[in-house]
């Protein structure tokens, strides 16, 4: 259910402590942006000099007013904060915008004051937004406790950044976008990213989350709000560098990056991952509506070749198609356009929309109607007709009297089909667009623009998985090497025979106990094969001998594992890992692995667990994927079986939190099964 954040966002009455007729001071523009409300409940202006604060009688102190107080927004020097709160909590406040700066974001001292006043507030079973947060409004209740005002609409904005907020609101408007939540998260003491996201799930005048945070908190219960908000999520992040992987002790880790564990947690979760505000804002143009098309497969219409190939390539550059149109569709368009027309995708009219601009709407019609076409993108020069000064010449405001009526002609049949339809336009805010824009047609005046909203609506590659967390198994005791192998043995990964020895005495006994080729490693090495603690391919036991003197001379390992030589002829490496992420938890990766795995780098990330069918999928996602299903003759490898192992090793991971990172490199991929032919972990 979440946590009851209804005093919040609807709150019996409201007081603003610190309230102020200087402009200069952020409890002026808060009281100024309360009293908007207009009486839809009690306000209270509290500033300790008492007098009149913007027209209002001004109450000394909290205390002072009379009558419990059911939001308390707190704007007041550091100093003076905790007695605020406190004040607060003794007059009945069930929720508090803590506007007040200096805690977390200055120390350790202030991070210990913060969790002191946090503590505070649950125990009074009370929520507090920040503190040193920008306040908060909701256009569904009337409540305005922000420096701004939002314009009302559909989208919930949960921002670490006030900017943002300005900006989007600029950005919104050419869309008919607004607001019906706006929250500066702050420090996140109390509520936090997460509470909000849920209450903002079930809110029913929120059609869509946006999100600008640079601090997850608890990565992996966002994604899993995420994943279970029934809405669309766009995220806006930043700092997604590669600092993470700089310490990291495995491949695995290596290779993990924080920009590549938050676009798998958006993936796996649904969420829509944007780099810009400008991105952002087209995402949430083209989800406003609801729609969403049955695959990936676009067709593009234009009054021009060269917006018509921009477009196409801008539409494949999203991850969609352009696909050929069949003979029968090219047939119906080849009688309803003239004979210079292209029909076969781009649909280029050539002209045509100068001598009849009804062929825009007659064919964008026929392209919706199309059933090898799931959406439709028509880019190019509509509504330049009916721009400023008539469109072409003598003949404009004929020309702009006809791209109108197409235009309303467009919007008509958009309004019967579930279909998405986005438009680019040179003008984008001619009166024609206007039209399309009011009957909700996404137009932009960018084809890459046009291209990502198409790409938000489609059906994702492989979005929307998010796999429990297993219960936790009993910690390992040790992650050596034969240790972890053993571990992983019996969560049902297949090994190769093998045996630990410390002497020359005990490798005789193991090669008496399996046959050769044999592999010797030198044990208590993390990276064994870099230090040239590997012989591959030992023929017999005098060959394993020999490698076992030379390298015991030469690293003066405790232990040394003799092991079965696998069949390497028709096999693929893989490797598998897990490393585990301080704020979204085990994150797993496979790709192509052996000793080039690092130098390839192609590796796909998700979050652990990952079940064997979404393991399959990632796999098949590989730039080298087509090596699994056989090249030059090779055989095609068990896929199925290299899918059930990553499932394994996922599963064990996500069941050990003290593991920080593991890894099986190489997984040897054959056509007849797996089998793991190295491991190692690091404990945390």
């Amino acid at each position: 259910m979440g946590r009851d954040l209804s005093a919040l966002f609807d709150p019996v009455s409201v007081a603003v402590v610190g309230a102020s007729d200087d402009p200069a001071k952020y409890g002026h523009a808060i009281a100024a942006q309360a009293l908007r409300a207009n009486g839809r409940r009690p306000l209270h202006l509290v500033n300790r000099r008492g007098g009149t604060v913007l027209g209002r009688t001004a109450a000394p102190s909290l205390s002072a007013i009379g009558e419990s107080v059911d939001l308390a927004v707190v704007s007041v020097p550091a100093a003076g904060f905790e007695e605020a709160v406190e004040e607060a909590l003794h007059c009945g406040a069930r929720a508090i915008v803590a506007i007040t700066a200096g805690f977390a974001e200055t120390g350790e001292a202030g991070r210990a004051r913060q969790r002191a006043v946090a503590e505070r507030v649950r125990a009074a079973g009370a929520v507090m937004v920040g503190p040193n947060c920008l306040g908060l409004a909701d256009n569904t209740t009337d409540l305005f406790l922000a420096s701004d005002s939002f314009t009302p609409g559909g989208v919930a904005l949960l921002s670490q950044s006030g900017n943002l907020a300005l900006e989007l609101q600029l950005r919104f408007d050419p869309h008919g976008l607004g607001f019906s939540r706006f929250v500066s998260l702050g420090n996140q003491a109390d509520v936090t990213l997460v509470d909000l996201l849920a209450d903002c799930a079930r809110h029913e005048g929120t059609r869509a989350i946006a999100v600008y945070a640079e601090d997850f908190g608890d990565g992996r219960a966002f994604a899993e709000a995420a994943a279970d908000a029934g809405k669309p999520v766009v995220l806006l992040t930043a700092g997604r560098g590669d600092a993470s992987a700089r310490s990291a002790q495995s491949h695995t880790g290596a290779l993990t990056t924080s920009a590549d564990v938050v676009s798998a947690a958006c993936r796996d979760a649904g969420v829509e991952l944007v780099t810009s505000p400008r991105e952002l804002t087209v995402v949430l143009a083209a989800l406003d509506g609801g729609r969403r098309s049955a695959g990936r497969r676009v067709a593009v219409l234009t009054d021009g070749g060269g917006h018509g190939v921009v477009a196409a390539d801008a539409v494949e550059t999203a991850g969609l198609t352009v696909p050929e149109l069949p003979a029968m569709t090219r047939g119906l368009l080849r009688e309803a356009l003239w004979e210079q027309s292209a029909v076969a995708n781009p649909v280029d009219l050539a002209g045509m929309g100068e001598q009849d601009p009804g062929s825009y709407a007659r064919t964008v019609a026929a392209l919706l109607a199309a059933e090898e076409a799931d959406a439709v993108l028509l880019t190019g020069y509509f509504g330049g007709y009916a721009a400023a000064d008539g469109g072409l010449g003598g003949g404009g405001t004929a020309l702009a009297h006809g791209e109108q009526q197409a235009a309303r002609l467009i919007a008509a049949r958009h309004r019967s089909t579930a279909k998405p339809l986005v438009v680019q336009s040179m003008y984008p805010r001619s009166p024609s667009c206007r039209i399309l824009a009011a009957a909700g047609v996404p137009v932009f005046d960018a084809t890459e623009d046009a291209a990502r909203a198409l790409a938000a609506t489609a059906p994702g590659r492989d979005g929307g998985h998010l796999t429990p967390l297993p219960a936790p198994a009993p910690p390992l005791r040790a992650s050596g090497y034969l240790d972890t192998r053993r571990a992983l043995a019996a969560a049902g990964l297949p090994f190769p025979e093998a045996r630990e020895v410390h002497d020359e005495e005990e490798l005789r006994s193991a090669v008496a106990e399996f046959s050769g080729p044999y592999v010797l490693k030198a044990l208590h090495l993390l990276h064994k094969s870099d230090a040239g603690g590997v012989a591959l391919n030992l023929a017999g036991p005098g060959e394993l001998l020999a490698a076992f003197r030379e390298m015991h001379a030469r690293l003066a390992a405790p232990a040394y594992s003799v092991e079965a030589m696998a069949d390497l002829s028709d096999g693929i490496e893989l490797i598998v890992g897990v490393h585990h992420d301080p704020r979204f938890g085990p994150v797993a990766m496979v790709g192509l692995g052996g000793i080039l795995a690092e130098a390839l780098h192609d590796v796909a990330f998700a979050l652990a667990p990952v079940p064997a069918d979404r393991a399959e999928r990632l796999l098949r996602g590989l730039r080298t994927a087509a090596l699994l299903d056989g090249v030059r003759g090779r055989p095609a490898v068990d896929i199925t079986a290299a899918a059930a192992a990553v499932e394994s090793i996922t599963t064990f991971a996500a069941a050990h939190p003290e593991i920080a990172e593991i890894e099986v490199n190489p997984l040897l991929v054959r056509p007849g099964g797996v089998l793991a032919l190295d491991s190692r972990a690091v404990l945390a």
